[in-house]
């Protein structure tokens, strides 16, 4: 979702969304089968190469790496990231116990104040050591990259003036996007995987994959056809926290009206605490998934072979001519 908003590199910002989907699915796959190796086979490069990217643009032009670049800093962290993912997922180790235990020398119960007055040496060593990694990691960045072009600038970025205004987007949206659409397809998966992976974690939640997918589908797809109703008449709220609240008291109607339904034909009805929980985040994927996914659409309208909204709204006008 930040990459939607904030991404100005066409082909860094598909390559993200490939290794986020990717990894989203692996975490799905194990966690339905609790086989590990799916997280070794589909590891989170993702996460390093979203702060590789935000590394580049908080001193450079993220125009300044080619799309091969990118691509090459992808591979690069893949390849990285899988002895992490082993280290991790497969053989269970701690980092932080492997070195109070190897370099330290302390048993796993010793407390890391008690280990470092015992082994001064050795820590001021493993300090040095991390102390050398940045350097070089500085010096090998300046090698590619060159001098700074800006100063230090961590703020997102403005969004593009044709799409920065909330009558900007619903005119996006009510042009451009349809009920049953990619996007519908794309928040589907979104919510629905997220929902699953949460519904293993969270303690009491007993619902099967299948009915947590199908519940998140049609509650996606009922805001899907309200947020287009809005967009057509121009009535979304400019504030990200107003239209938040909106789509959640709409989705715990929503959920009201199913457990009231339940409740009549004799079923045990739902339970609530989780239910508004899962409606939360729900709401949250898909309200800023509405929010910045015009945003990316207008932005690369041209590297999609689309057109923009203003050539689209000319042919509109000269085909009803």
């Amino acid at each position: 979702l930040s990459i939607y908003r904030n991404w100005s590199i066409h082909a860094a910002a598909q390559i993200g969304r490939v290794l986020f989907y990717l990894r989203l699915i692996g975490v799905v796959a194990f966690e339905l089968t609790h086989w590990r190796p799916m997280l070794f086979l589909l590891p989170n490069a993702f996460e390093y190469y979203f702060i590789f990217y935000e590394v580049v643009r908080s001193r450079w032009s993220p125009r300044k790496l080619s799309q091969r670049e990118y691509l090459w800093a992808a591979a690069v962290i893949w390849i990285l990231k899988l002895p992490q993912e082993y280290w991790i997922h497969i053989a269970r180790l701690d980092f932080t116990n492997v070195l109070k235990g190897k370099v330290l020398g302390a048993p796993q119960h010793t407390g890391w104040m008690e280990a470092i007055r015992n082994s001064p040496v050795s820590f001021a060593v493993m300090l040095a050591a991390f102390g050398t990694l940045i350097i070089l990691t500085r010096v090998t960045i300046r090698h590619f990259a060159g001098p700074p072009e800006h100063a230090l600038r961590l703020v997102a970025p403005p969004l593009p003036e044709k799409i920065d205004e909330a009558p900007e987007r619903d005119r996006e949206v009510a042009t451009s996007w349809r009920l049953f659409d990619v996007h519908l397809v794309e928040k589907i998966v979104l919510a629905g995987f997220v929902t699953v992976i949460f519904a293993q974690i969270v303690p009491g939640v007993d619902t099967g994959p299948p009915k947590l997918v199908l519940g998140t589908g049609l509650i996606v797809i009922i805001n899907a056809f309200l947020g287009l109703r809005r967009a057509r008449r121009n009535a979304s709220p400019e504030s990200g926290i107003g239209l938040f609240v909106v789509v959640v008291l709409t989705n715990v109607t929503v959920a009201g009206i199913a457990e009231a339904l339940l409740r009549i034909r004799g079923g045990n009805g739902l339970d609530m605490a989780p239910t508004i929980f899962f409606l939360i985040l729900l709401t949250l994927v898909v309200t800023l998934y509405d929010r910045w996914r015009p945003v990316f659409d207008v932005r690369f309208a041209k590297q999609r072979g689309g057109r923009s909204p203003e050539n689209r709204r000319r042919s509109s006008r000269t085909s009803r001519r």
